[in-house]
């Protein structure tokens, strides 16, 4: 598929332009004539629209707007109202105008004869990848009601794994922020007025003294180095991850610091087997649902198991058998995968084992708090103690001397 912009008039006479996705140009003047728009010019978009596009325009369609739109369009179907008139009802009861946009096509090809799940592939940057699998589940089993229903259930719990995650961070980068940003505001604004007042005594100054006024007036100086050596850090990091020889060896440093890793591990092992569930009830093979999870999973050391894994499948060994041979995945992985096995019901395994994970993770950003405070106070207390003390150190001098004379 390919990106294409184009001009045309519709039926008021007003002049409307876009950007549409296409395996050919051909098919882009057809579907636009079948809207009943006159064609004015259709050119292949560059590279650089389509990043713009997909930014600015795509990345507005939140997930927990889709989750709105999916359970709705589950309600009402499960009422009796008809496809069309759902994604209608949807389409104006939403407010987020790119949403509209992507629902007005949807109802327009869906009325010129596609299939909703074909509609909704032109779509595959709005909506995610299992709602189009689980749609086409869901019109061949005539329960559409029940797959838009699990779409919804899952990327609900998706969107609770991201938010558990933000509420783990926030913590530790606000903590890191403010004491950053007091400590730099302390050598560079307040530290130079009291050494002016300290020299001026004419005193002799410590050597915790000096060092102190020299990283100052670095600060002071040269603060602009600070903010290209962490944009350089930033960047390097991010050359390091678009290579897999790398990015291995730094996901499994994540997957070893003490407290990340809390965060790291339990959100991989959530993602692990929610998708899973999923793509299990999306009725996907075994070797095909590793695959996609392994594409996915967004951790090289993690990706790197679950193809052996699949490999070992493959060669028929049982999940759990090879799941066990990877230390990443704890014994209650294997242990509720092996009774899924045995009974039949691997789909109602991994949702356990997804919504333990999602709880555990909750827990751990309720106690990050209490976790780091100690060690974040401990630092920033020492940070200080050494500040205050070159500073006092060279005024008890000259409390010193006044004493002797």
């Amino acid at each position: 598929m390919s990106y294409f912009t184009y001009k045309a008039i519709n039926l008021d006479g007003t002049m409307i332009s876009g950007v549409t996705e296409a395996e050919e140009i051909n098919a882009v003047y057809d579907d636009l004539t079948a809207k009943n728009l006159n064609v004015l010019a259709v050119k292949k978009a560059s590279n650089i629209i389509i990043k713009i596009r997909n930014y600015f325009v795509i990345g507005k369609v939140k997930r927990s707007d889709v989750i709105e739109y999916v359970r709705n369009l589950a309600v009402m179907l499960r009422a009796g109202i008809p496809l069309l008139s759902a994604i209608e009802d949807s389409m104006e009861s939403t407010d987020n105008k790119h949403l509209k946009s992507a629902l007005a096509d949807i109802k327009s090809q869906v009325e010129l004869g596609s299939s909703f799940s074909e509609a909704l592939a032109r779509h595959k940057r709005t909506f995610p990848d299992i709602f189009i699998r689980l749609a086409k589940v869901g019109e061949s089993t005539g329960r559409l009601d029940k797959s838009f229903s699990d779409v919804g259930d899952h990327l609900q719990r998706i969107e609770d794994l991201s938010q558990a995650i933000k509420r783990a961070l926030f913590y530790p980068i606000f903590a890191v922020v403010t004491t950053s940003g007091a400590l730099i505001f302390w050598l560079v604004y307040v530290l130079p007025k009291i050494m002016v007042v300290i020299k001026e005594m004419g005193v002799k100054i410590p050597v915790l003294t000096l060092i102190l006024m020299k990283v100052s007036d670095a600060v002071a100086l040269y603060w602009y180095l600070i903010i290209i050596v962490i944009i350089g850090f930033i960047i390097v990091i991010q050359i390091m991850r678009s290579r897999e020889g790398t990015r291995y060896y730094i996901d499994l440093i994540l997957l070893k610091m003490p407290i990340i890793k809390l965060i790291v591990y339990n959100k991989l092992l959530a993602l692990f087997n929610e998708q899973m569930r999923i793509l299990i009830v999306a009725g996907m093979t075994i070797d095909r649902t590793l695959d996609i999870v392994a594409s996915i999973i967004g951790n090289i050391v993690f990706k790197r198991a679950i193809i052996i894994t699949k490999e070992n499948i493959s060669l028929g060994s049982r999940i759990s058998d090879a799941l066990r041979e990877h230390k990443i995945f704890p014994p209650i992985v294997v242990r509720m995968v092996n009774i899924g096995e045995t009974s039949g019901n691997l789909d109602t395994q991994f949702s356990f084992l997804s919504e333990y994970y999602i709880k555990r993770l909750d827990d751990i950003s309720e106690k990050l708090g209490k976790m780091i405070e100690p060690i974040l106070i401990t630092i920033v207390g020492i940070i200080f103690i050494l500040m205050i003390m070159a500073v006092l150190l060279p005024v008890y001098d000259l409390v010193s001397k006044i004493g002797k004379t």
